[in-house]
């Protein structure tokens, strides 16, 4: 379970900001995971909330957005929806596509005090 590891990055990131920005505790914290990011999100949902106990962003709401996979079709000269990593093109079956968007992990916004 990889997501253990990245709620870690994620809280050392939070404690990063909050001693740069000053403040002292989170209420909010709003998540970009991408669907081809292999990131499940009720896993991390469950680790965030395991790794935050005792910091300042214990009792944080983590909000997660879902980023849409997208890739560029050569043939099609256009960029398509794509479910998976590994996909042919829905509009014209060619392949490889070339993945454009749904691969990010990005915090996005956090709500402090």
């Amino acid at each position: 379970m990889h997501e253990l590891s990245l709620a870690e990055n994620l809280l050392e990131i939070i404690e990063d900001a909050a001693r740069a920005d000053g403040f002292q505790r989170v209420r909010k914290v709003i998540l970009e995971i991408g669907q081809l990011a292999v990131v499940e999100p009720e896993a991390m949902r469950f680790c965030f909330d395991a790794v935050v106990h005792g910091s300042i962003a214990e009792g944080a709401q983590l909000e997660i957005v879902a980023v849409p996979g997208s890739a560029w079709c050569a043939p099609c000269a256009a960029t398509v929806p794509i479910a998976e990593i590994i996909a042919v093109c829905p509009r014209c079956g060619g392949y490889p596509l070339q993945p454009t968007g749904g691969k990010e992990l990005k915090l996005r916004t956090l709500e402090v005090e």
